[in-house]
């Protein structure tokens, strides 16, 4: 490749991670082109050289979000796939990832972002869904149809106790919030 096509890719990297932090601290429609484009440091005019339109960096947002959690993983030198259903539950539900949506789980940032997005964000979105409660399923005791209720369950419950988690005022009740969650999803391979 190149070494303007290496800075071209690494540019529209650029842009994608900033994106993709930009949108689960602020949701879909906080998030403008000229913005974003000003915080990569770049012009709104170079957007569309990597680009055909907002919803194609939205999707490829998206699912570098969804991809950061296993880029993570990885840094650590944890294997996703020998990580226990209460090792998921402490890394998902921590104050952590409360506290810093730009770095965290799409699904408990932009859930009903997402629902209300273009068909390439909803597709991208239910494909990770089926990829997590496939991964959970694993680490889940019982049958098969009920390891995947369980994770179904389970997953629910992470992201939706970690939006509750960051709703709360109530510094107290949000770690409550984190722990209850936690212990249940902790419990699902018993």
């Amino acid at each position: 490749m190149g070494r303007s096509q290496l800075e071209k890719q690494k540019t529209h990297e650029k842009i994608v991670e900033t994106a993709s932090r930009r949108l689960r601290e602020e949701g879909l429609e906080g998030v403008g082109v000229a913005d974003l484009m000003k915080e990569a440091g770049l012009t709104v005019g170079g957007f569309y050289k990597h680009f055909a339109s907002r919803d194609d960096l939205v999707a490829e947002a998206i699912q570098s979000a969804f991809d950061s959690w296993g880029r993570k993983l990885e840094a650590d030198g944890i294997d996703p796939a020998k990580m226990t259903a209460a090792d998921v539950a402490d890394r998902y539900l921590s104050a952590y990832h409360r506290d810093n949506p730009g770095e965290g789980c799409p699904f408990a940032a932009l859930t009903s972002d997402i629902s209300r997005g273009d068909d390439k964000a909803r597709g991208i979105a239910t494909e990770r869904l089926r990829l997590n409660f496939e991964a959970l399923a694993s680490k889940a005791s019982g049958a098969d149809a009920e390891r995947r209720r369980k994770a179904v369950i389970a997953f629910a419950m992470m992201a939706g106790g970690v939006g509750l988690a960051r709703i709360s005022s109530d510094e107290a009740l949000s770690a409550e919030i984190l722990e209850t969650v936690r212990d249940f999803v902790a419990a699902i391979d018993k």
